[in-house]
């Protein structure tokens, strides 16, 4: 597995496209964004000196004006380690109304009372990412699942589906529901036959895992439609359509490549989910169940 680089210096991000363009696709009513990171400004919410990099200057607002341009109204927000503390996650969601979720990151110390606090503001899960150093990061796994349990909270993996026959044997064992980001996020050159996405079709057909179709431009296809990556969602699709929920990855942090507008990623949704009945159910209904929205 590959080691997550160490940088003297954080990476400066790439702005989004900001002009975000309406859909083509009809967005169904309660439609949901799954997967988008939120920064605020560090004199308000402040950075962590030790960190991979920094995030654009952009604003929930921002974030806001996009997901209303799509005809969106539900998110979930997956905080990350950029920020000291919560806060702005707490303060988006607050002021959503119901509106968004969020993700939490591994934290073996934290308090049941503030187990407690996130769960009220809205938090519903945590975020692993083993797809750099997963000896590291799944340390605290079985513990935290322990933990989160009876909030029902679920994990969440950032990882390469090529690591699933190492990794599958512990998410199976898990008592709570597993969702795998980002299309699995393994090269295109492996091939939907590899042996690790093969396992993860399985999975998905046995309800032992959730997909978000996200980050499709993570990949080795250059800009959208990513037509390499379309056999990859579609298999997903295919496999458990009642086990899959979209999302944008916005604002695209730590990507070099070439920032698509976010329209162009939801129109995606047009070839890998041609039927308007199965759009609805990857935009709406999974997410309903998946993250409790009302």
């Amino acid at each position: 597995m590959a080691t997550a680089p160490q940088p003297t210096t954080p990476k400066p991000s790439q702005m989004p496209d900001l002009a975000t363009r309406k859909p083509a696709i009809e967005v169904p009513a309660g439609a949901c964004d799954t997967h988008a990171h939120l920064f605020g400004p560090p004199q308000r919410y402040p950075y962590r000196d030790t960190r991979m990099y920094t995030p654009p200057p952009v604003a929930v607002a921002d974030y806001r004006r996009m997901l209303g341009t799509l005809g969106i109204e539900r998110a979930v927000i997956v905080h990350t380690a950029i920020h000291r503390d919560y806060q702005v996650t707490l303060d988006a969601l607050c002021e959503s109304r119901g509106r968004f979720r969020a993700i939490a990151l591994p934290d073996p110390g934290m308090s049941e009372r503030e187990l407690e606090t996130l769960h009220e503001g809205g938090f519903r899960g945590v975020r692993f990412n083993p797809y750099f150093n997963a000896q590291q990061e799944l340390r605290p796994l079985e513990e935290i699942a322990a933990r989160i349990r009876p909030l029902g909270w679920h994990l969440q993996f950032h990882l390469d589906a090529r690591d699933l026959p190492e990794l599958a044997p512990r998410l199976e064992k898990l008592p709570v529901e597993v969702v795998i980001d980002h299309l699995g996020h393994m090269p295109l050159a492996a091939g939907l036959g590899h042996p690790g996405f093969q396992l993860l079709l399985r999975m998905l057909r046995e309800r032992r895992c959730w997909v978000k179709l996200s980050a499709p431009m993570r990949f080795e296809d250059p800009r959208p439609p990513y037509p390499n990556v379309t056999p990859i969602a579609q298999a997903l699709i295919e496999a458990a359509p009642d086990r899959v929920v979209w999302g944008s990855d916005w604002p695209h942090v730590l990507f070099d490549g070439f920032i698509p507008n976010d329209g162009d990623l939801l129109d995606l949704l047009a070839t890998w989910a041609p039927d308007p009945a199965l759009r609805k159910r990857i935009l709406v209904d999974n997410p309903v169940a998946l993250y409790g929205f009302a």
